[in-house]
């Protein structure tokens, strides 16, 4: 059990750290009204597809991008046609491994983690998640 928790922390913190980047970006972004609009600006070629924006560096991928603070915590997430944040698995995981103190989770100690924190999170579709407001 005490596996599932580690890996509960895990999911609620990448959850707060998504938050934070959102605010950070919004802070130094003021036209940006939610994180997904990172991609129209760079598609409109208003920002570069990475760079560094406030206390974060940012690379932007397909339908995603990837945030890294300071500190070297990394928050990569996908969006959803609607603009919503979304991310699976391999996210959570890399985010545990990005961070000062690095954990290492299993996909199956994620999977019941992520299933015992629905709500707040929902699956939108199999393997990927997202937060509810």
């Amino acid at each position: 059990m005490e596996r599932i928790g580690a890996a509960r922390e895990l999911v609620l913190g990448y959850v707060d750290a998504l938050n934070g980047v959102d605010e950070a970006m919004r802070a130094a972004i003021p036209s940006l009204e939610r994180l997904a609009d990172v991609l129209g600006l760079v598609h409109s070629r208003q920002i570069s597809r990475s760079g560094r924006v406030g206390t974060h560096s940012y690379t932007v991928h397909g339908t995603g991008c990837r945030f890294a603070s300071d500190n070297g915590t990394e928050v990569d997430v996908d969006f959803a046609a609607d603009g919503s944040e979304v991310f699976d698995l391999w996210r959570l995981h890399w985010y545990g491994l990005s961070l000062p103190e690095p954990l290492a989770v299993t996909d199956q100690n994620l999977r019941t983690a992520v299933q015992t924190l629905q709500p707040p999170l929902t699956e939108v579709r199999p393997g990927w998640f997202s937060v509810t407001d």
